[in-house]
């Protein structure tokens, strides 16, 4: 709806002045749309900014395609409000299934998230990852791209080595109920401990590095067996936070079919090539004062040579490659970035983020130092149940618990992805689990409350004709969720749907506060109920495209 206004808006402010862009932005408490456009024309025709928004405004109102829109001129500012029937249209769509998803789109994105080393349990610090690249996901499914959501599992790296090399050389018995990924974070710091008193085993772990590399098939089968298990512990963890990926891709499978050599056999054709005992990229013409090594001097390839190997292939098979990766991250990102343009590859777009933590300070998987999200998970799910408990006494246990195992995952997804990526952020527990506060169990709370209603209504004649200041606010507020979803997917900014959706449980809210529903009648209550399932319906969208339960009863 929003779209299709600010097209067509757009397209006559274009033809009235002759410019390509209209300049149009949201309106703000006083129009649905507003345009700048004057402020251009004004150092153009060098006159008034004020007398050119005037002048355009008269010539606009004459527009036949806008008949139905309120044009007024504000100081230097266009103003434009939509009519009756843009609101009518948009309740209109709202009550239908599926409100919000866009047309399906030709263009094949893969979308990486998460990807965290394989050496112990996913940590608070890594879940931000995975809500933003989860969330992204779920905006491109509901924008109608064909998608494809990887990991991209480092099963060669350092980390994974020092792991096979605790359980060839440590008492490494998974103890009674230890979960996967905290068995291997259990042997993974044991045996940095015995690192540090011993620095000889080194070099018992840089023989496991070649050998990996060379594709010794009984190391290879250690490094697969350890990995998959710290695996199979993620996807626990995952799920809990109804995070989903189509497919874990193997770093070391690049190694195998060939990708990794060839690309490294590219590069070394390239002029800014340096090979002298390590095989180095010399980026300074992209202002990198240290080379980008590619190659080690005993032969083995470093992550980066993989990497690149990766992103070649999602370049050949996909039309549009994201990564989400933290901050620390951001060096590496645009190295590989400049790397993939003198390739003459497809540039991967990636979404750096900044880090969520808790109260408790910083984590380090290596010095055994971090909050597991296994943790964060069973904690915040027992705060839930206590708050469910206090609200809802008079439910039995086991409904409690499936509220509150809805109330958890909306707190920690809704805290960590309403705040924009490169924000870092702190994981306040009293806050997340806030009903009356701007929280993920708020916005449930409206959406069980616009259930509530419609329940105690029955059934009713829908009414699409409104008329009261509160109940075309609402209206408006609806009609700009699928502008939303597009500027999600446009921006790879996740964090504006997080708000949207908190903003429209604002607006039902005071609707609700001023406006009777149940108690009205006639028309009035059959208009208002309507606006209602309207609330109701883009709400549970913007939940599920948040990855949050629209629950019915709270």
């Amino acid at each position: 709806m929003l779209h299709d206004m600010h097209t067509i808006i757009g397209d006559a402010i274009k033809e009235a002045t002759g410019t390509d862009d209209p300049l149009l932005t949201d309106g703000g408490e006083h129009a649905d749309l507003a345009s700048t456009i004057a402020f251009s024309l004004a150092k153009q025709k060098k006159q008034a900014p004020v007398k050119l928004a005037q002048e355009l405004a008269g010539d606009l109102k004459k527009n036949p395609a806008l008949a139905e829109i309120a044009i007024e001129a504000k100081g230097p500012y266009i103003n434009f409000v939509f009519g009756r029937d843009y609101v009518s249209n948009a309740v209109r769509a709202a009550v239908q299934p599926g409100y919000g998803n866009l047309q399906k789109k030709a263009v094949r994105v893969v979308l990486e998230h998460t990807s965290a080393n394989p050496n112990g349990p996913l940590h608070v610090g890594h879940i931000r990852n995975s809500i933003i690249g989860d969330t992204l996901a779920r905006a491109f499914i509901k924008a109608g791209y064909s998608l494809e959501v990887q990991y991209y599992v480092n099963d060669m790296g350092r980390q994974i080595a020092i792991v096979v090399w605790g359980f060839d050389n440590l008492d490494s018995a998974q103890r009674e109920g230890e979960k996967e990924d905290a068995h291997i974070a259990r042997v993974y710091i044991a045996a940095n401990q015995e690192i540090q008193k011993d620095e000889s085993i080194t070099q018992q772990v840089n023989l496991l590095m070649q050998l990996i590399e060379n594709g010794d098939p009984a190391t290879v089968r250690k490094f697969r067996r350890e990995v998959s298990r710290c695996l199979d512990g993620f996807k626990v963890t995952m799920k809990d936070l109804n995070v989903a990926h189509d497919r874990f891709v193997w770093e070391s499978d690049f190694i195998r079919n060939g990708n990794t050599e060839r690309i490294i056999n590219k590069l070394k054709r390239m002029p800014q090539a340096r090979d002298d005992e390590t095989l180095a990229l010399d980026l300074s013409e992209f202002d990198f004062e240290n080379p980008y090594v590619i190659r080690r001097s005993d032969g083995t390839s470093v992550y980066a040579a993989r990497d690149l190997a990766y992103h070649a292939w999602k370049a050949a098979n996909f039309d549009r490659v994201i990564d989400v990766l933290g901050a620390d991250h951001k060096l590496i990102g645009a190295q590989l970035q400049c790397t993939m343009k003198i390739l003459g590859e497809k540039v991967p777009e990636i979404v750096h983020f900044e880090f969520v933590s808790l109260p408790e300070g910083s984590m380090s998987t290596r010095a055994g130092k971090f909050v597991s999200a296994d943790d964060l998970i069973t904690e915040i799910r027992k705060r839930a149940f206590e708050e469910v408990t206090a609200r809802r006494p008079e439910l039995d246990e086991d409904t409690r618990k499936s509220i509150a195992q809805s109330v958890g995952l909306a707190a920690i997804r809704y805290d960590i992805v309403k705040v924009s990526p490169e924000k870092s952020t702190v994981f306040d527990w009293k806050e997340a689990l806030d009903f009356e506060r701007q929280s993920g169990p708020y916005i449930q709370y409206a959406h069980a409350r616009a259930c509530s209603i419609l329940e105690k209504a029955g059934t009713f004649p829908v009414c699409f004709e409104l008329e009261t200041e509160q109940e075309i606010l609402l209206a408006k507020k609806i009609a700009k969720f699928p502008q939303v979803i597009e500027n999600v997917v446009f921006e790879l900014r996740p964090h504006i749907l997080a708000i949207y959706a908190r903003e429209l449980a604002d607006t039902f809210n005071t609707f609700y506060h001023y406006e009777p529903v149940l108690k009205s009648e006639g028309e009035v209550r059959n208009r208002r109920l309507t606006l209602v399932k309207a609330l109701q319906n883009t709400l549970k969208e913007s939940l599920e495209t948040l990855g949050i339960d629209a629950i019915h009863s709270m």
